[in-house]
């Protein structure tokens, strides 16, 4: 077995168990320090995971000089996410970080930039393209079943009673949530973002301060159009965290739940006023796949490190998925078409 990769996690919140627990079932990552504005946080963190022998500080810079780590694991609040990115990539570090990938464009690029410069890998925690369903449709669209893709549509809708701070939030569906249906759609779409127009509103009834509730039309290279629909003040019929999607393409359509519900229609003869219509079987996944959300992904990440191979949510694409929640913000408060990009 290669010798193992070392690591140091920043952030020491709530979010940091998710990477810890599935790190733990890693032999190829060998934690060897957490950091956090609060000490004890990371204290605490290095008790509950260890080793013992971990370093544990509310220093990055201390932390980095006395362990010079392979890895640096951001799982600290989005406006720190270019201060950690920047330091761990300074100090020779390859990066993955929590999602957002940062907490402007500006940012975003800026840290892009850097990764690039430095020669390491930086990579961001899109965790749901892990799931197995996603992926599942997104290798039955590839191979081309109904056709090329025309439409993506997706249903967004939970009423989700948080209190705290989401509660309080501008712009609390587009910025908190939206990064993780808008990435998934260029994964099932295999497209990039061009424009968007979006209206955002706040519902009668609405227990959020500002707008929980959003329509996005998204325009996208090879004359895709996708559309988003959302809230998260909507009771009752609520979707999966996953939303519910229709993909239409050229021969035929699919329909997926969010959970493992497909179902697909082709054409099988183009005769009369409606086509007549033969119902699909989506294959499933092939077990080689890249499945198991966080923990698939770190994994797959630290594979990425030792064959010289790129990550799937590398950040120069990663912005791509940013680039959407932003450019929808900006038409949500204009009320103008938006370039994306």
């Amino acid at each position: 077995m290669s010798t193992p990769l070392t690591a140091v996690l920043v952030g020491c919140g709530g979010i940091s168990r998710a990477w810890l627990n599935a790190i733990r079932d890693m032999p190829e990552v060998q934690m060897v320090g957490y950091v956090d504005i609060r000490e004890e946080a990371a204290q605490t963190r290095r008790a509950e995971y260890g080793p013992h022998d971990a370093l544990a500080g509310a220093s990055l810079t201390a932390i980095l000089d006395q362990t010079h780590p392979d890895m640096v694991f951001d799982c600290t609040v989005p406006e720190a996410h270019v201060q950690v990115t920047l330091e761990a990539l300074r100090r020779g570090c390859h990066v993955l970080g929590e999602k957002p990938l940062a907490d402007s464009l500006a940012n975003a690029r800026t840290m892009v930039a850097a990764a690039q410069e430095s020669g390491k890998v930086y990579a961001v925690v899109q965790n749901r393209r892990y799931d197995p369903n996603i992926r599942r449709l997104r290798c039955f669209l590839a191979s081309g079943a109904i056709g090329p893709i025309t439409t993506v549509n997706c249903d967004f809708y939970l009423g989700a009673h948080f209190g705290g701070f989401r509660d309080r939030m501008e712009h609390v569906l587009l910025l908190d949530m939206a990064i993780h249906t808008f990435d998934a759609g260029r994964y099932i779409s295999g497209a990039d973002p061009l424009a968007v127009y979006c209206k955002e509103w706040n519902p009668a009834g609405s227990w959020y301060d500002h707008d929980a509730s959003a329509v996005a039309l998204f325009e996208l290279s090879d004359g895709i159009v996708y559309t988003y629909r959302g809230s998260w003040c909507a009771e009752g019929l609520n979707t999966t965290w996953e939303s519910e999607w229709r993909i239409v393409g050229t021969r035929g359509s699919v329909q997926w739940d969010g959970a493992a519900g497909f179902r697909a229609q082709v054409v099988a003869e183009a005769a009369g006023f409606r086509s007549k219509l033969a119902d699909l079987e989506i294959p499933p996944l092939d077990p080689q796949d890249k499945i198991g959300g966080h923990a698939g992904l770190i994994r797959d990440f630290v594979e990425c490190l030792q064959t010289g191979r790129t990550p799937e949510t590398i950040c120069s694409d990663n912005i791509k998925s940013l680039a959407m929640v932003f450019g929808a913000i900006e038409s949500a408060e204009t009320g103008r078409r938006v370039s994306v990009g």
